[in-house]
């Protein structure tokens, strides 16, 4: 039997976040060399942009996702990533 306490687990979630992250922008097409054609990043830049009247706002969640597809998670985004992803494995943690 194996004690694991959820402090341990919200650590793993936090390191798992974050290495996790770049992995899943770049499924999701938020790529090194920008949206990658045909993913779901494309579908939703072509939709922002038919609902903004043809642009994609600065400081909105696709342009900040594909500045982190393009150069990475800056401090602060990789500090939220992993904020979130503590707070998950605490949360599981506490229900196993």
């Amino acid at each position: 039997f194996i004690l694991v306490t959820a402090a341990a687990v919200a650590a793993v979630g936090a390191g798992g976040a974050v290495v996790a992250a770049p992995v899943v922008l770049g499924a999701i097409g938020f790529t090194s060399v920008g949206i990658a054609a045909g993913s779901y990043a494309a579908s939703w830049m072509s939709a922002t942009a038919i609902a903004s009247g043809g642009g994609v706002a600065a400081g909105s969640w696709l342009s900040v996702l594909t500045s982190a597809g393009m150069a990475g998670l800056s401090t602060a985004s990789t500090a939220a990533v992993a904020g979130a992803g503590g707070t998950v494995g605490a949360v599981v943690g506490l229900v196993v």
